[in-house]
């Protein structure tokens, strides 16, 4: 019996390039698909890549298409890339009137992963993306091979924020024009024109979308206001020992850098300040979020996911390829049929110089 329950489209890869081509590139790139679960939920995500599974979840109104260009330059560092679309965004359906908190959404993330094959996973998410990694690891421990948090909305600082939000909702109101401002501000039209048009190019048919069903919106920020404080689930990544890296912008305005360093001290985790980032940062530049997981992957984070490895039977440094993905997704993972099959090679040559500097304090640092 086949788990390929349904695929809307065909993979949308690239101009010129299809799923069942094998071609020379220069950057992988991500294709895109939509499965439906076996309860009927129709998902988006997006696959590139060979390896240790990278789950990326995006931020409050974006898609995980939008983070093509970032995500692209991860594949280098040994890992398969999937960015899902959480409930109510991209390619995804909103979630019944019921689900009332940021829990059913992390629920549902659980569910894609599971369908999709993935064991377990390093677990990244931005903003609002972050709130929904940290809560499914500290629901299922065993799913987290480390948990990446990128200007996320979890610490102590953003949990006071949504109280003042529920007694005065038009703060949160004032909070996403300063997110809507920031994703204008983030396209680098006079620093850097040739990028504003790749990311205006992702930007457009996303705008268009909520233009066309604004409605889609709203089930997620409504949960947002009614879900619970965030210490608790950060407190257990810390118990679990879950290696926790905490990456945040300095001039961040809609998420203060006061709430990453709430959150890295809750979950014993390493604190990396991106100077001069604003919440969207990683949109600016695709080059420094992977550079910051190049030096990640040096410390913590690539002692994690070399014991992940070892644990599954695998021997980082002779294992192909095949062999990995074998011992840490399930037989026949659907996510296996989803990767484009392309040539990967080395392409850090290929990349510039990041444009954010950013200062690392491991977690003892950060405790204090």
């Amino acid at each position: 019996m086949t788990r390929h329950l349904s695929l809307a489209s065909d993979p949308i890869i690239g101009p010129g390039l299809k799923a069942d081509e094998e071609v020379d590139v220069t950057l992988p790139r991500l294709a895109r698909h939509q499965i439906t679960l076996p309860d009927g939920h129709t998902v988006g995500v997006a696959v590139c890549g060979r390896g240790v599974p990278l789950v990326v979840v995006h931020g409050f109104a974006a898609e995980g298409i939008l983070y093509a260009q970032t995500l692209s330059r991860l594949v280098d560092l040994g890992f398969k890339v999937i960015a899902v679309d959480a409930a109510g965004h991209g390619g995804t359906l909103g979630l019944p009137t019921g689900a009332a908190s940021m829990t059913s959404y992390a629920e549902l993330l659980g569910r894609v992963l599971d369908h999709l094959g993935v064991r377990e996973a390093v677990l990244a998410g931005h903003s609002m993306g972050g709130r929904l990694v940290t809560e499914l690891a500290a629901m299922e421990p065993s799913r987290a091979i480390a948990v990446v948090l990128l200007d996320a909305i979890v610490g102590d600082t953003w949990d006071r924020m949504v109280t003042l939000f529920r007694v005065f909702p038009p703060l949160l109101v004032g909070v996403g024009a300063t997110l809507a401002v920031d994703t204008v501000t983030t396209l680098p039209w006079f620093g850097d024109p040739r990028q504003a048009l790749k990311l205006g190019h992702l930007v457009t048919p996303i705008i268009r979308g909520h233009l066309r069903r604004p409605w889609r919106l709203l089930g997620p920020a409504a949960s947002i206001l009614r879900s619970r404080g965030s210490r608790s689930m950060l407190e257990t990544l810390r118990e679990e020992k879950i290696p926790v890296f905490v990456i945040h912008g300095t001039h961040d305005v809609a998420v203060p850098l006061s709430t990453a360093k709430d959150a890295a001290r809750r979950a014993r985790g390493d604190l990396v300040v991106v100077k001069g980032g604003s919440h969207s940062w990683l949109l600016k530049d695709p080059e420094t979020l992977p550079a910051i997981v190049h030096e990640l992957m040096r410390g913590r984070l690539g002692t994690a996911v070399l014991k992940a490895q070892l644990q599954r039977g695998i021997d980082p440094v002779d294992a192909s390829d095949d062999e990995v993905e074998a011992a840490l997704y399930e037989p026949d993972a659907l996510v296996l049929d989803l990767t484009p099959r392309q040539w990967v090679h080395d392409t850090q040559a290929l990349h510039r110089a990041p444009r954010f500097a950013w200062t690392c304090l491991p977690a003892r640092s950060a405790d204090g």
